[in-house]
């Protein structure tokens, strides 16, 4: 039962994370992405982790946004576009990591 459970938890964890990148773009990504990459450089510990979250969150939209401003030679492209390529490579190595 208890195997049930955490599969449970597992899908409706996943199916709500879909749903709020979904609505709020790839830039919700980011809130995925950058806490579990600072977690290995801080460590464990929330009291250090958090503030790092914040920065590290903020100073990569920030930088996310200077590249898709500069990187096309006319015009720009959505910060969304950039978020997904630095960040899904980065999530694919986190998930491969784990195991």
């Amino acid at each position: 039962m208890d195997h049930a459970i955490s599969q449970l938890l597992l899908l409706m964890t996943s199916f709500m994370v879909s749903l709020v990148v979904c609505h709020s773009g790839l830039v919700g990504f980011v809130g995925l992405v950058v806490p579990h990459v600072l977690r290995l450089v801080v460590g464990a510990d929330h009291r250090l982790l958090l503030p790092a979250s914040l920065l590290g969150g903020a100073s990569f939209l920030v930088l996310c946004d200077l590249l898709s401003r500069v990187l096309p030679a006319q015009g720009e492209m959505p910060v969304g576009v950039v978020t997904a390529l630095v960040g899904a490579p980065l999530f694919i190595f986190l998930l491969l990591r784990s195991r």
